[in-house]
């Protein structure tokens, strides 16, 4: 019993080892304080793929030495050394070929333009529509026409563009409860906003009306309240 024991909170190596593992941690400790000193001061959402791909690297070379004695400190640190250096070299690229740049970060895209979907660029995106319509309202933001641009960044941020309170326009609620107030019958002369895109329209009543600017025939009764900030 005593050695299963031994075996569950040792695994293959003796008590000898505790020591060594201290110090190893206390070595990989240093080592990742350096490596990010060296990579710089950005936030997790402002990473990119490529530096994301860096941070797990590093965490993954870290991590094995303290632990595995068969993993040889110095080759950590040779390994931190190179990915480093790859990543200080991958940052000049970027810096000095767009075309690289593009390869490795992408590009920003338009999701809202005028206060509606920009429907091309949220095909290319795999954001959904209740995911993007959170971060919409945790910006303060009711309906899309307060909105006349938003951005999503490469860093993964959404930047918003507000219409000035006096230029506010109709617009599709992205609050959960007028959202799921959808309807196919118009039974009052009123704006709507198209479910799926956020097109807006002055509709008389009617049995059924097909949206403008992408064709289905689900609608929302618009808003047109500005932000309150």
């Amino acid at each position: 019993m005593n050695d299963d024991i031994k075996q569950f909170l040792l695994g293959g190596e003796g008590w000898i080892f505790i020591p060594e593992i201290i110090l190893r941690t206390f070595i990989m400790y240093a080592v990742i304080l350096i490596g990010l000193r060296v990579l710089g001061k950005r936030g997790v959402k402002q990473l990119s793929v490529f530096e994301l791909v860096v941070i797990i690297g590093l965490g993954s070379a870290a991590g094995d030495p303290m632990f595995y004695k068969e993993v040889g400190v110095l080759n950590a640190i040779i390994v931190f050394t190179v990915v480093v250096l790859a990543y200080k070299f991958t940052s000049h690229l970027v810096s000095t070929n767009k075309k690289i740049e593009i390869l490795l970060e992408g590009a920003c895209t338009c999701l809202i333009e005028h206060g509606k979907f920009t429907l091309d660029s949220f095909k290319k995106e795999s954001l959904a529509q209740d995911e993007f319509f959170a971060e919409l309202r945790l910006k303060g933001v009711s309906h899309l026409g307060q909105v006349k641009l938003a951005i999503l960044e490469t860093s993964g941020s959404i930047s918003l563009f507000y219409y000035p309170d006096d230029e506010v326009k109709y617009g599709l609620p992205v609050l959960p409860a007028l959202f799921s107030h959808k309807k196919q019958e118009i039974k009052y002369n009123d704006y709507y906003s198209c479910s799926f895109c956020g097109n807006t329209e002055l509709i008389a009543p009617t049995k059924n009306h097909n949206c403008k600017y992408c064709n289905r025939n689900v609608w929302v009764k618009s808003i047109n309240v500005v932000r309150v900030t």
